[in-house]
């Protein structure tokens, strides 16, 4: 019994530690090169500047992206693809009303994208929108369209069920979302001298949506 013990109490074994190490690294190189990008911007960092600062060889990275581009896609996946995927199976509960299901994904959005280090896409984008169109281009197909069309269907489904008004507002889901992609601006631009309570936010921005197509 006590051999047994001992056994469990011993540290993984170096092959062990090293699987996990190649298992964590894809996560740690995402993370390092949303955090250069952000801080230098897309056109002056380089693969070798990532590798560096996720603390692997700079070679290593090319086993995993042979680009930057391709490294800034991976990115952009890693970071919205669990939002986007909570948010579609939010449309996968029919008996709710579509006002709570325009709730969660207003808060969602809010407490995934615009209160974490996600927002920083955002000023990567608008400042490379110019020389890097692709980019954008990536961007809009992989999480802005995505995230339209579901918002569009919520709206779709309450205007069908007469709860929500058909008009402007609820045929325009930018208009919607408007006040989350301010909230993004706002902390990434003047969180420092004007601080923003995003949980006020939250509550303004659904007041202000809600009170406007609610039937």
């Amino acid at each position: 019994m006590a051999s047994h013990k001992m056994r469990m109490s011993e540290p993984p074994k170096p092959a062990t530690r090293q699987r996990r190490r190649k298992e964590e690294r894809p996560g740690e190189i995402l993370a390092a090169a949303l955090t250069l990008f952000s801080e230098r911007g897309f056109s002056a960092t380089r693969l070798e500047d990532v590798a560096d600062r996720a603390g692997i060889a700079k070679g290593t990275i090319y086993l995993y992206f042979q680009t930057k581009e391709d490294l800034f896609e991976a990115v952009v996946r890693d970071a919205f693809a669990p939002l986007l995927e909570r948010l579609t199976g939010a449309l996968e509960l029919p008996s709710a009303k579509s006002a709570v299901i325009l709730r969660f994904i207003i808060e969602t959005l809010y407490r995934q994208m615009v209160a974490t280090e996600k927002r920083e896409i955002l000023r990567l984008l608008i400042a490379e929108a110019k020389r890097f169109p692709t980019l954008v281009s990536f961007y809009h197909r992989e999480a802005v369209s995505r995230g339209k069309a579901i918002v569009a269907e919520i709206l779709r489904r309450g205007i069908e069920s007469g709860e929500f008004r058909d008009g402007p507002a609820t045929r325009y889901p930018e208009v919607i979302i408007g006040p989350a992609i301010l909230a993004a601006i706002w902390k990434l631009v003047f969180e420092p001298v004007d601080p923003m309570d995003l949980d006020e936010m939250i509550e303004a921005h659904l007041d202000l949506v809600l009170n406007s197509i609610l039937k």
